[in-house]
């Protein structure tokens, strides 16, 4: 399976609509899905949307579990790569990521209690 590298920075905002879950390989036996190292795959549901285009969700796979991501917070997605692939008559694009971050929020400093800037 050839990958395709994904330019990010392309794709807007970038917000995660379903958090970090153990993406499963064997749905009959719950077995969790590994890395050739023996480390957890997980799955998050990304929402992705680009200037004047509609919402649309990708479910994007990432070793170990991405940590302070949560539903609703905007992400960082670093070495997104897509993957084509076919079974039978079904078929679809499939998305593995180096790793998903939350994007840190910045808070504004708080207003002086008089309203003013400086001192009195």
């Amino acid at each position: 399976m050839q990958s395709i590298p994904v330019d990010t920075s392309r794709l807007g905002v970038l917000r995660c609509a379903v958090g970090p879950e153990p993406k499963i390989a064997d749905f009959e036996t719950k077995e969790v899905k590994k890395d050739r190292d023996g480390n957890t795959i997980y799955s998050v549901a990304v929402t992705v949307r680009q200037d004047g285009r509609r919402v649309s969700v990708i479910e994007i796979a990432v070793t170990g579990e991405p940590k302070g991501v949560v539903e609703g917070a905007e992400v960082r997605v670093t070495g997104l790569d897509a993957f084509a692939w076919a079974m039978g008559d079904r078929h679809g694009i499939s998305f593995r990521a180096a790793a998903i971050a939350p994007v840190p929020t910045t808070v504004a400093p708080a207003a002086p209690p008089n309203g003013k800037a400086g001192g009195a």
